[in-house]
């Protein structure tokens, strides 16, 4: 086979050294090879656009996660599920890049997260925030004014300390929000540093926490180096969840939170007089969407 074989070739020869031995349903068969065939063209395209690309022989199980959180955002669960089984059998069976004895890590879907929560009012996300202890009730306000993602809490830094990747951005990012002057940056799905901001009063509040060394700490199976002293990832999660459900009877999880950032920024910044798709747009960039339209399941 060769090194640039097609994306289904290339899935088709994983699979055989899989068949009999390791996978023995023809439809678990059928279905990794559809699955391994994505994953073949993911990596085509991303050679095309200039960044790292290769073969499936090539994929390392660092490149096979940021698959795995891009690909998050447009299917549900179980498909993403079953294409990290997928990725786990050939890397651990064929190309060796896995040892037995370890697993890829469950990534959420994020389409799956958005589908199911709705937004909180600032009336209620305070509410709940006066439920929590200090550590996670400055992670929610820190989320809130973001819009981030759980596992971003524990990967923030000050923007001059590590700048985010090149990727286009309007100008009317952070626009409005005049008292938004303190940027951060923080790594999120595919491994994607991008720029936040925060009011300065909250970043303050956030400094005053910063850990004397960076503490390593993990989240659903992943390392992170957290830089301060606030709740994140499923802890906080955790901790908002019970928090909701005892300052309202109810609770729609963490990931609210982004509806909520995702529906207030649109209001003002159509307030502010861009179109429907130009908001879209700038929101997509500020919660570190790859595509707008996903931004588009926050606004329900």
């Amino acid at each position: 086979m060769g090194a640039w074989a097609k994306p289904a070739s290339q899935a088709g020869h994983i699979m055989r050294a899989l068949q009999g031995g390791v996978v023995e349903s023809v439809r678990s068969v059928s279905n990794y090879e559809q699955a391994l065939t994505r994953v073949a063209e993911w990596l085509r395209d991303e050679h095309r656009a200039g960044r790292e690309g290769g073969t499936l022989r090539d994929l390392t199980p660092e490149r096979a996660m940021q698959y795995l959180e891009q690909r998050g955002e447009t299917v549900g669960q179980k498909t993403l599920d079953q294409e990290r089984q997928a990725l786990q059998l050939m890397q651990r069976h064929v190309t060796g890049q896995l040892p037995e004895d370890e697993r890829l890590p469950v990534i959420r879907s994020e389409l799956t997260q958005a589908l199911e929560s709705r937004s909180y009012t600032p009336e209620q996300v305070a509410a709940v925030a006066d439920r929590q202890h200090s550590a996670n009730r400055l992670a929610t306000e820190v989320a809130y004014a973001a819009g981030l993602r759980a596992h971003e809490l524990l990967t923030l830094r000050p923007a001059h300390e590590r700048p985010a990747d090149p990727r286009p951005a309007r100008d009317e990012k952070f626009a409005v929000r005049d008292h938004y002057h303190a940027r951060y940056t923080v790594a999120g799905k595919g491994g994607l540093v991008r720029e936040i901001s925060l009011p300065r009063a909250l970043a303050e509040r956030l400094e005053a926490t910063r850990l004397d060394a960076p503490q390593r700490v993990t989240d659903r199976g992943v390392y992170y180096s957290q830089q301060y002293a606030i709740g994140g990832g499923q802890r906080w999660s955790n901790s908002w969840s019970k928090a909701s459900n005892a300052a309202l009877g109810w609770s729609n999880g963490a990931h609210g939170l982004r509806h909520s950032y995702a529906q207030e920024r649109m209001g003002e910044l159509q307030r502010d007089g861009l179109s429907y798709r130009d908001a879209l747009e700038t929101v997509s960039q500020e919660m570190g969407h790859f595509r707008p339209d996903i931004t588009e399941v926050y606004l329900r």
